[in-house]
């Protein structure tokens, strides 16, 4: 984005990076004192599937996936995730299976919903729910709802990034968090330090990337 930008790179594995820069962004949901650019993971075939090497650790063997729900452009990584998990093995427990992978649209009203045919897909099924970045409990909550409307199981939550003021009854399997970007803030819009000191908003952000002001 500009200079002030740096790399964090996955410990595990050192070409799997997230570029942060730092400034004041705004989203639909909150501010933040960074703007976190994941698109390389989302976009590069290659970076993709070795994401996806890493996010099916804790799924290969102890939990049944049956539709894999990608949000925040996620689904080139989520087929990479599905075929990881049918892999052919003993430990392997989706092995054999079948897993679909589908992401929900915005309703009218902004909620989100499923296509009619789709629903076969989530109703009843086990659904292993990715997204890019778990900032706002609200956007989590609203996921999680609609995938409860449509009488899925949600069975496993991954992202590329978390920060940890996020709470679920179930465990949140992030690449990275904010432990590896401790300077990272997120506020309230009413309650952004950085409105408050007078400091100008650098660019609005959404699941596409950002636009400058």
């Amino acid at each position: 984005m500009d200079n002030r930008t740096f790399e964090i790179s996955l410990e595990k594995n050192p070409r799997i990076t997230i570029r942060a820069t730092p400034g004041h962004y705004s989203t639909n949901l909150y501010h933040t004192n960074h703007y976190l650019d994941v698109g390389t993971l989302k976009a590069n075939a290659g970076i993709a599937q070795e994401v996806a090497r890493e996010l099916v650790v804790p799924y290969v063997s102890s939990t049944v996936v049956e539709t894999i729900v990608c949000m925040e452009n996620t689904k080139v990584i989520g087929a990479f995730l599905a075929q990881e998990l049918l892999q052919e093995g003993v430990v392997v427990l989706n092995s054999g299976g079948e897993i679909n992978v589908v992401t929900p649209m915005h309703s009218i009203d902004g909620k989100f919903i499923f296509y009619d045919n789709e629903m076969e897909w989530i109703e009843n099924r086990h659904i292993l729910l990715l997204t890019a970045q778990i900032i706002s409990g609200q956007f989590l909550r609203s996921m999680m709802e609609c995938i409860s409307y449509y009488k899925g199981i949600v069975t496993g939550i991954s992202a590329l990034f978390q920060y940890p003021e996020v709470l679920t009854h179930l465990k949140i399997n992030a690449l990275f968090t904010a432990e590896d970007l401790p300077e990272y803030r997120v506020f309230t819009t009413n309650e952004c330090e950085m409105c408050k000191a007078g400091q100008k908003l650098d660019a609005i952000i959404s699941n596409e990337g950002y636009r400058r002001i």
